[in-house]
């Protein structure tokens, strides 16, 4: 039996952008695909990827079988702006205020953070509609801009969201985390909480099937010949430590067979620059459409990803760049402290601690080592792993049965 499927986020794309997360998007579409009616609530508000212009209160689109509903909401300059959280309220009021009987009345609504405030939209549909209620967390908040921030878990503001989230963990009928340890987070929170599940990042065939190629001017700019290339690619932001990069290449300067590429954008990303433009070994490349990720990464010897230390990696990952990376089928070291992620799920790489230059420089030298076969088995490994079992066909499936429990969900 076909139901209908709302997922209200403010922060999502659709296939066509060329930057940001469209997790959201492809779930639904994978519903759709099914035989469900699906709509996707999101705001052309949002410094991660480029939305459509919205002249109205909001514009409705179809886009490969699911209803997008784009609302108009207050603008803001970056993820640090004071704007950006007067735009969570903005949305939930503009969202609130849509006519909601030109939609197909849901089944089940899933709300998705990390705009917290979401929640009060989806416990007002819940009772409008009698559906239920699933609480999707993508970034555990308000712990990671405590964490990340620098804020005080007595700030007013962050008192204010811890409650929210803690009515959510309780009146949700579900809880979904990207990342697999999420329980232990909401365990510790609180009890009698809904049940918690992990529905993570996945991966597409338009991931793979659409790749464009590197010009060749742009491999003779930035890609070194006859060395071994370490690359990071994605954002260059506070939460990505590309401190412990830098302070790795800086010790590496004179090993002339390795070379550091930094693909991707952020704010850090001229500060970097500045700190690195006596080193040889390392490049910045900004960056490259999204359809030509995967043509740049299998150009790579050693692909890389760190975080800055911290308890919310207790909880584990759910990085876009990991999907990436793993399918490129190259080998992968991070410096990361935390919860196992699916790189060592998949033996598809290592990764040593945290904010370890030191560590790092060794764990490079020791792959680089190992020889191209073992590095070779490794991405193969990861590469064969995540295809079997991080299609998004398989995590829609399990999303359904989750949204819909009892119902042939198909």
């Amino acid at each position: 039996m076909s139901a209908c499927l709302w997922y209200i986020s403010k922060y999502t794309a659709v296939p066509s952008a060329r930057k940001g997360s469209t997790r959201p998007f492809l779930l639904l579409r994978e519903m759709a695909q099914r035989g469900n009616r699906c709509v996707l609530f999101t705001s052309d508000s949002n410094h991660l990827t480029n939305p459509p212009k919205v002249d109205g209160p909001y514009l409705r689109q179809s886009i490969d079988g699911v209803e997008v509903c784009w609302v108009r909401t207050m603008k803001f300059a970056g993820a640090g702006s004071v704007k950006r959280t007067l735009s969570w309220f903005d949305f939930e009021w503009r969202l609130w205020r849509v006519p909601k009987s030109s939609f197909p009345r849901p089944d089940a609504v899933i709300v998705s953070i990390p705009s917290l405030l979401t929640i009060f939209n989806g416990l007002w549909l819940r009772w409008r509609y009698g559906c239920r209620l699933i609480y999707e967390v993508r970034d555990v908040w308000p712990l990671t801009i405590v964490e990340e921030g620098g804020y005080s878990r007595y700030n007013p503001f962050i008192v204010f969201l811890r409650a929210t989230e803690l009515l959510a963990y309780r009146c949700a009928d579900e809880i979904v985390g990207t990342m697999p340890n999420l329980v232990q987070h909401v365990d510790a929170s609180l009890r009698g909480h809904a049940p918690v599940e992990c529905i993570p990042f996945g991966v597409h065939p338009d991931m793979f099937e659409h790749v464009a190629p590197v010009p060749e001017e742009w491999i003779a700019r930035f890609v070194p010949k006859n060395k071994f290339i370490v690359c990071h690619a994605g954002t260059i932001g506070t939460s990505n430590g590309l401190d412990t990069l830098v302070d790795c290449a800086r010790a590496m300067r004179d090993c002339p067979d390795i070379h550091f590429l930094v693909v991707g954008e952020g704010g850090l990303q001229g500060r970097y620059e500045r700190e690195c433009a006596d080193l040889p070994n390392i490049t910045f490349t900004g960056p490259v459409p999204k359809d030509m990720v995967q043509s740049v990464l299998r150009l790579c010897d050693l692909l890389y990803y760190s975080v800055t230390p911290s308890k919310l990696w207790d909880f584990g990952l759910s990085l876009n760049k990991i999907i990436d990376y793993m399918l490129a089928g190259k080998p992968i070291t991070a410096s990361y402290t935390g919860y196992p992620s699916m790189v060592e799920e998949a033996g598809a790489g290592t990764s040593v601690p945290a904010g370890d230059p030191v560590a790092l420089k060794d764990e490079i030298l020791r792959l680089k080592a190992a020889g191209g076969d073992t590095l070779r088995a490794m991405g193969e490994r990861g590469r064969g792993w995540l295809l079997a079992r991080r299609g998004y066909d398989t995590l829609a499936q399990r999303y359904l049965e989750l949204a819909l429990p009892g119902r042939d969900a198909r």
